[in-house]
């Protein structure tokens, strides 16, 4: 879909045009007596979207009562540009104008951002696509508010958040970790960062014990990307990192998991892989003045032949041993060796993304993500908490007590990969910290990274979550 936006002018009157006005100047929209009369009677009855027919187009109205427009009047306009998108659906429009009399800048592109999100779909494998595909090709927004640094960025975004979705959306059969290095390098190329990929035997020299344990039940190959964007204007000295864990599909290994609600929705998996590459696509795309990275472990994760087993002992990437008590806790395995490789950049912070614990999803379920930190990590976990409410990518930050690491500790090794049911989400992260010598915080996106409904603008399927909540860290960030 395209979007661009023009100076504030008077539209085509036989176009389809949305009117974004105010209380206080709605009166002074060109409409008709009779129109002005039907939207009065609209906004009294607290009708946010008003629709008036002319047959050969169509007029939208929406009248907001803000002065000034907090995170959660941002969110109910990206919602409004969902709901405003069925409604261009129904009549089968393929352009709008938006009219922009609110004269916010951050409201009018909320919104537009809004109807972009919800223009997504995963059709590739449908064979007719006629009923299901969205009419809508082109938004059109006529303010003087609304600068093009402001919509290029936005643009980024919905690009990144949509490839996202499409990673996730794919199946194994189409997504092994080897085409989804491919797909990456693919991004690189659109939006100007660099990809370099090691295939499986770079990967045993380096002896990433983790991410080797966790392919040996797989016919295909793992792979370990990195993705970086480095601005000649980057305001920080040292590179910001962001680990996504990419396990293309987990089965559970020999842990098996339950199919129905489990391991049907596990092409997911690389959700938080997803999401790297997607927010470094955006950061790229819109040219911000950072240096990233990101660090993608994948493979999939399998019963096979000479799948690692509970009671196994891998030695990981950074000499430390794990005994394995449970397949399933894979992705911890894999972030591990991902984890301690961030060291060599001697980095200015980390932060991972992963889909690792059904604890998560449990806690707080698709309203947000889970987040925990090491010590050094407290001011950054308030500007990313920052972001997330701007964006609406919301951060619960859990406890990280001490006590918790006493649950991973074992018998025969440095750690076991588990701890027993108590604060599964924590234990996990934990684990993670024991491969971390830099600032760092642990997202767990297990719950919001894929829906089974429709979510308003998230959309059904991958959600592309924490492609924004990175964008705008990195947007604002402050060392």
């Amino acid at each position: 879909m395209k979007i661009e936006v023009k100076s504030f002018q008077k539209p085509d009157e036989n176009e389809n045009i949305l009117f974004l006005a105010t209380a206080g100047n709605y009166k002074n929209l060109p409409l008709s007596e009779q129109e002005m009369k039907f939207a009065e009677a609209q906004i009294a009855a607290e009708n946010t979207l008003i629709e008036l027919n002319r047959y050969t187009h169509k007029i939208y109205l929406h009248v907001a009562d803000n002065k000034e427009y907090t995170n959660s009047d941002l969110e109910k306009m990206r919602k409004l540009g969902f709901f405003f998108h069925a409604r261009l659906q129904e009549s089968k429009i393929t352009k709008i104008v938006l009219q922009d009399y609110l004269n916010d800048a951050e409201a009018i592109l909320a919104f537009a951002e809004g109807v972009a999100l919800t223009n997504y779909q995963f059709l590739k494998y449908f064979t007719d696509t006629k009923k299901q595909k969205h009419t809508l090709e082109e938004v059109i927004i006529h303010s003087d508010a609304v600068s093009s640094t402001q919509l290029n960025e936005l643009i980024a975004v919905v690009e990144g958040v949509n490839f996202a979705r499409e990673l996730v959306n794919e199946p194994l059969s189409y997504l092994t970790a080897e085409k989804l290095s491919e797909e990456i390098q693919e991004m690189g190329v659109k939006a100007g960062f660099t990809v370099d990929v090691f295939g499986k035997k770079k990967i045993e020299s380096l002896k990433m014990g983790g991410l080797l344990a966790v392919n040996k039940g797989s016919l295909d190959e793992p792979t370990f990307s990195i993705l970086e964007w480095k601005s000649k204007e980057a305001v920080n000295s040292k590179p910001i990192i962001f680990v996504g864990k990419g396990v293309v599909y987990d089965t559970g290994g020999l842990s098996l998991k339950p199919t129905k609600d489990s391991m049907d929705l596990m092409k997911s998996d690389m959700g938080g892989a997803a999401s790297v590459a997607g927010a470094i696509y955006a950061i790229a795309k819109a040219k911000l003045p950072i240096h990233v990275i990101g660090l993608i472990p994948a493979t999939d994760n399998r019963p096979g032949g000479n799948a690692y087993v509970p009671g196994d002992v891998i030695k990981m990437y950074n000499g430390k041993t794990v005994e394995v008590l449970n397949t399933d806790a894979e992705g911890r395995m894999i972030l591990a060796d991902a984890l301690s490789y961030a060291d060599q950049y001697k980095p200015e912070f980390v932060v991972d993304l992963a889909t690792l614990t059904g604890a998560a999803a449990v806690a707080i379920g698709k309203y947000g993500m889970v987040a925990m930190g090491n010590e050094g990590s407290k001011d950054k976990m308030t500007q990313l908490k920052e972001s997330g409410e701007k964006v609406y990518e919301r951060l619960v930050e859990f406890p990280f007590w001490e006590e918790f690491g006493e649950l991973i500790k074992s018998d025969i090794a440095d750690l076991k990969n588990i701890g027993g049911r108590d604060g599964g989400a924590i234990t996990a992260g934990k684990f993670l910290e024991h491969f971390t010598n830099y600032p760092w915080i642990h997202l767990d996106i297990a719950g919001p990274a894929f829906v089974s409904t429709t979510d308003n603008y998230r959309g059904k399927g991958g959600t592309g979550v924490g492609v924004r909540l990175l964008f705008e860290f990195i947007k604002q960030y402050r060392s």
